[in-house]
């Protein structure tokens, strides 16, 4: 499988070109409104840190900043284009996805966002980044895809289409446990968390 170029025109043909970006204005907004109030929810304070798992360029950074003035966002990427352009104006690093297995910081995060990354990954690199995630993750995690069962919007160069229980599985094996609408809780949430919030049953 020949690798995804992430460059300029992948950028403006998926995100500004209007005859095929795949967000409405306002989507992203919404997401992070969402995403943040249920981590607040289930760790019952203001969040402090984000990661941002193949962040491309940063767009999440902008509206979690809106929201959480003060909030320490870092965004991680492959390509090279995004951390050339905006690596020092928005905090973004070159890393992979797989990576996550061994990179560590100086504090576990309140909300990891991987949006519309990990249907384009190997099984290999997903699991071995997923590894990471119990030392990483304190709160919440976003990981947006989409299955064999779900209609697919957007750039479909790439997409690997597996079933909902095969990711269910691979999100089981890193200790995360489902609450619904792409969210799940870091492994020290678990035992706060009632029957009927669980998305995993």
């Amino acid at each position: 499988m020949k690798e995804k170029t992430y460059d300029r025109a992948y950028f403006d043909r998926w995100y500004r070109d209007p005859k095929h970006r795949v967000r409405a204005g306002g989507e992203t907004r919404r997401k992070v409104q969402m995403v943040v109030g249920l981590a607040e929810y289930y760790l019952g304070r203001t969040i402090t840190n984000v990661l941002d798992i193949g962040c491309g360029e940063g767009i999440w950074r902008s509206p979690l900043r809106a929201l959480r003035p003060g909030i320490d966002y870092l965004g991680l990427d492959s390509s090279e284009y995004a951390i050339r352009r905006y690596g020092r104006s928005r905090n973004l690093r070159p890393a992979r996805f797989a990576d996550l297995a061994e990179l560590r910081f100086d504090r576990r995060f309140d909300l990891i966002v991987c949006s519309d990354v990990v249907h384009y990954l190997r099984a290999a690199e997903l699991r071995k980044g997923l590894s990471g995630f119990p030392e990483l993750l304190a709160g919440l995690a976003f990981i947006e895809l989409f299955t064999a069962r779900d209609p697919v919007d957007g750039d479909t160069k790439g997409f690997i289409a597996r079933s909902p229980k095969w990711y269910r599985e691979r999100f089981a094996e890193a200790g995360l446990m489902a609450c619904g609408s792409h969210c799940y809780l870091a492994p020290d949430l678990k035992r706060s968390v009632s029957e009927l919030e669980r998305a995993d049953r």
